[in-house]
């Protein structure tokens, strides 16, 4: 068994957040190797936070973030269980943190359930036309289709979207392990995205469970 310092511990949970126990389960199980355990650590905390998905979400809190030179700025309401999560540091900084992003990478729906249908319609049409203009075998052609759909909803759905302050994970995963951390289920509900020039960019959400 890998000899794990008590400093390994305590760098792996400074990172992820989660309780010295398991982080030393994890490096253990990872032979040491602490990149390796912050990944078991978060397909733990996935697990744990499926087991929460179905539980309602009707406290939570509205942040805020305004970009430097006050040209662009977000407004995200965040779901959880109770009034206690809702005021602690760490759903705080999720709060803050998802705000930022969405004034970063620019989503537009919260979860490709939220895209409408003829949206939907249309982007498989487009790609669809694509794919025969490049003269790709019809056999593989809705393969293609559907891989071309997925980076869609990438690049329009806030959950599916890489983390902007760490781009190896999604803004799901990064809601999934704080819904380990805290306990309780947790969910965006909306967001309003403004920039000085544009029109106001707004997704509004059922408040479905996180991973729904």
């Amino acid at each position: 068994m890998a000899d794990i310092s008590a400093q390994a511990v305590k760098q792996l949970r400074e990172r992820t957040g989660a309780g010295m126990m398991e982080c030393k389960k994890a490096l253990v199980e990872a032979k040491g190797d602490p990149a390796e355990a912050e990944t078991l650590l978060r397909k733990w905390g996935i697990a744990s936070a499926s087991k929460k998905a179905s539980r309602s979400t009707k406290q939570g809190s509205i942040g805020s973030y305004i970009h430097a030179g006050s040209q662009l700025g977000v407004l995200v309401e965040i779901n959880c269980e109770s009034d206690f999560v809702a005021r602690t540091d760490d759903f705080q900084e999720l709060v803050r943190d998802i705000a930022m992003h969405v004034a970063a990478a620019d989503p537009l729906y919260v979860r490709r359930e939220d895209v409408p249908g003829n949206v939907l319609e249309k982007e498989k049409e487009i790609q669809k036309a694509r794919v025969i203009a490049e003269g790709k075998p019809e056999k593989v052609a809705e393969k293609i289709v559907e891989g071309r759909m997925a980076k869609f909803y990438e690049e329009v759905c806030l959950y599916e979207q890489p983390f902007v302050k760490e781009n190896t994970i999604t803004v799901e995963q990064v809601i999934k392990s704080r819904i380990a951390k805290l306990g309780e289920n947790i969910s965006v509900a909306r967001f309003a995205r403004f920039k000085v020039g544009e029109g106001q960019s707004v997704s509004d959400s059922t408040a479905a469970p996180a991973g729904a």
